[in-house]
C-alpha cells in the first residue's frame, strides 16, 4: 500500500477494500484477500461466501451480512452502498468480501462509484473468478489451442420481460467458448438462442454447480440436450453454463473428483489458538475444510497456585514428575515461567530427579521444541493410560506435580492418588466455549442438509465446545472422528457415531479419514 492510501487510513474517515473471495475453495483466496480478513474492522460480505472461508473470519471481528436467505430477499444494492459508506465515515477499515471477482457481474463497480462520490478511499483487490476456475475444476479449460483461442463471459440474467439480453449472432461468430454465470433460470432460453443463430445441436456443452467446492457436480452434454440433462440431474444455483469445444475434454482432463478426498467436506474442531497442520493434509488430499474454533483458552495469570507449587516442587529430594497433557499446556507452562521470570534450571536442578511425563506424541514435540525430552509417553493417547503408566513406572513415594486445563480429566489422577504419591493438580489454562454468529448458522444449515461428511475432534473441550455452540442438531447424524477413547467417550455421549484413529497423531487421524471417507484406489491421485 503506498504512502497516500496509509495517510487515508489514519485520517477520521475510513477506508474500504473491495475483495473477491474466489468461488469457494478457500485455497483459491488470494493471499491479499486472506490477510485483509486479519486487518479488517469490519467485513461485509455476500451470500456466495463458502463456510470453510467464513471460518477464517475471527470470532470477535465485526461482520454485516448482506446476501441471499431462503425466505428473505436480498439486501439492495442501495442499502450495501450506504453500510459502506456510513461505516466508513465511523473511521472504520471496512473489508467488503464478494464471491468470485468483484467486478465480474458482482456489481463492484456501482459501490465504487458511491464511494468515489462521497470521498472516501478505497481499493480494489481481485479475486479468482467463477467463469476461469470452475470450468478448471471440471477438468474444461476455457481455452486450447486445437478448440479455442477465446472465451467470452456473458451474464444470464434475463431483461424484466424475461428474455436475455444477449446478441446471440454476435456469439456464435466468435467460434469461442461462451461461460454463462448465473443463466440456470434462462438455461433453456440460452440454448434456443444460440441454435436459432446457428450452433449446432452437438456443439458439446455442460453445467457445472457449485463450483470449487465438496458438493461439484458437472454435466457434460450438447446445447441440444444439455437443459433436459441438467433438469433431470436437479441443477440448481450457483452453477456456470460452458459452451464449445473444450467441454469435450472434461472426462480426459477432470482431476477434482480423483483426488483421495475430492467430493467429501470434513469440519474441524479445534483450540482457536492451535494452527490445524490436519487442515492442510486434509485440504492436500482434496476435502473442503471449515475450521471451527470450538473453544479459546484463556491462560490463567498471575498463577499464584503455579508458583507456589513449583516452589515446592523444585526444592523437593525425593523423585518427582513433571506431567503435561496438551500442546496447550505445555505453552502456557512456558509463558507463566516467563511471567514470574523463574528459570526452567530452577524448576530441574535445584534438588531430587525430576522427570517429564507427557499424554502424547504431540505433547512429546512441544516439550522436544524447548529443549526438553519426556521421560514417559503412553501407548495410548488417554488420561487413564497416563496414569496408569506412571503409577507403574514412578518411584515410591515420588511428588508430582500435573500442570493442565481447569478442567482436565478426572481419570488421570485415580491410579496415582492409589499409588500413594503426593500429587499437586496445578489447572494452567481453562477454555471457553466460542463461535461467530455467521459461521454459526453456515455450519448448522450443512449439517441438516447432510453436507459434512464428518467432523474431528482432538480433545474432550472440543466436544462441548461444539455441542454448545451450534445448538441442537440431531447429533445422530453425525460421526465424529475421534483422537482417543476419552474424546470418542464425550462424543458418545452426545450420540454421535464414533470411530477413533488408532494412534493419536495427525498422521493417523488422516488415515482414518482416508480409509473412512477416501475415494476409490483406481484413478486416484494421493498427495500426501
Amino acid at each position: 500500500m503506498d504512502q497516500n492510501n496509509k495517510k487515508h487510513i489514519s485520517h477520521d474517515t475510513g477506508y474500504v477494500w473491495l475483495a473477491g473471495a474466489g468461488p469457494g475453495d478457500a485455497g483459491l483466496m488470494t493471499l491479499k484477500g486472506a490477510d485483509l480478513i486479519r486487518q479488517a474492522d469490519l467485513i461485509v460480505y455476500d451470500a456466495l461466501i463458502s463456510a470453510e472461508i467464513l471460518s477464517m473470519i475471527p470470532p470477535e471481528k465485526e461482520t454485516v451480512y448482506v446476501g441471499k436467505q431462503a425466505g428473505y430477499h436480498a439486501v439492495p444494492q442501495e442499502k450495501i452502498n450506504q453500510v459502506l459508506v456510513r461505516e466508513a465515515k465511523k473511521g472504520k477499515k471496512v473489508l467488503r468480501l464478494k464471491g468470485g471477482d468483484p467486478f465480474v457481474f458482482g456489481r463492484g463497480g456501482e459501490e465504487l462509484e458511491i464511494l468515489a462520490r462521497e470521498g472516501i478511499p478505497f481499493e480494489a483487490v481481485p479475486g479468482v473468478t467463477s467463469s476461469v476456475a470452475v470450468p478448471a475444476y471440471a477438468g474444461i479449460p476455457v481455452t486450447h489451442r486445437d478448440y479455442a483461442s477465446s472465451f467470452h463471459v456473458i451474464t444470464g440474467h434475463a431483461k424484466k420481460d424475461g428474455t436475455p439480453d444477449i446478441d446471440f449472432d454476435a456469439l456464435v461468430r466468435l467460434r469461442g467458448t461462451l461461460v454463462f454465470l448465473m443463466g440456470v433460470a434462462s438455461m433453456g432460453q440460452i440454448l434456443d438462442g444460440l441454435m436459432r443463430a446457428g450452433m449446432a445441436r452437438d456443439m458439446p456443452a455442460a453445467v457445472l454447480e457449485r463450483g470449487t467446492t465438496a458438493r461439484q457436480r458437472r454435466i457434460v452434454s450438447s446445447v441440444g440436450t444439455l437443459k433436459e440433462e441438467a433438469q433431470r440431474a436437479g441443477i440448481q444455483a450457483p452453477a456456470v453454463i460452458v459452451v464449445g469445444q473444450v467441454c469435450a475434454l472434461s472426462e480426459t482432463f477432470c482431476w477434482a473428483e480423483k483426488r483421495a478426498l475430492g467430493g467429501r467436506q470434513f469440519l474441524l474442531t479445534r483450540p482457536r489458538q492451535n494452527m490445524s497442520v490436519l487442515a492442510g493434509r486434509l485440504r492436500a488430499l482434496g476435502a473442503q475444510v471449515i475450521e471451527m474454533p470450538a473453544i479459546s483458552t484463556q491462560v490463567i495469570s498471575p498463577n499464584r497456585k503455579l508458583k507456589e507449587e513449583l516452589s515446592d516442587f523444585a526444592a523437593s529430594h525425593r523423585e518427582k514428575w513433571l506431567v503435561f497433557t496438551s500442546p496447550i499446556g505445555v505453552a502456557a507452562f512456558f509463558g507463566q515461567l516467563a511471567e514470574m521470570k523463574l528459570d526452567i534450571r530452577q524448576v530441574f536442578c535445584m534438588a531430587g530427579k525430576a522427570k517429564i511425563a507427557a499424554i502424547g506424541r504431540a505433547t512429546a514435540s512441544s516439550l522436544l521444541e524447548r529443549g526438553l525430552v519426556a521421560d514417559l509417553v503412553p501407548e495410548v493417547y488417554s488420561a487413564a493410560a497416563l496414569g496408569e503408566k506412571l503409577a507403574d513406572q514412578a518411584g515410591t513415594g515420588s511428588d508430582i506435580l500435573v500442570a493442565r486445563a481447569e478442567d482436565g480429566s478426572e481419570e488421570l489422577l485415580p491410579p496415582l492418588l492409589g499409588a500413594g504419591f503426593r500429587v499437586k493438580d496445578v489447572p494452567l489454562y481453562r477454555t471457553v466455549c466460542e463461535m461467530h454468529p455467521l459461521l454459526r448458522q453456515k455450519i448448522e444449515n450443512l449439517l441438516e442438509n447432510g453436507e459434512i461428511d464428518a467432523v474431528t475432534f482432538t480433545s474432550r473441550s472440543t466436544v462441548r465446545g461444539f455441542a454448545q455452540a451450534v445448538g441442537n442438531p440431531d447429533f445422530g447424524r453425525i460421526q465424529a472422528v475421534c483422537i482417543g477413547e476419552q474424546t470418542a467417550g464425550a462424543a458418545a455421549e452426545y450420540g454421535m457415531e464414533t470411530v477413533i484413529s488408532d494412534e493419536a497423531s495427525t498422521d493417523s487421524l488422516v488415515e482414518k479419514i482416508v480409509e473412512l471417507y477416501g475415494n476409490s484406489q483406481e484413478e486416484r491421485y494421493d498427495i500426501i
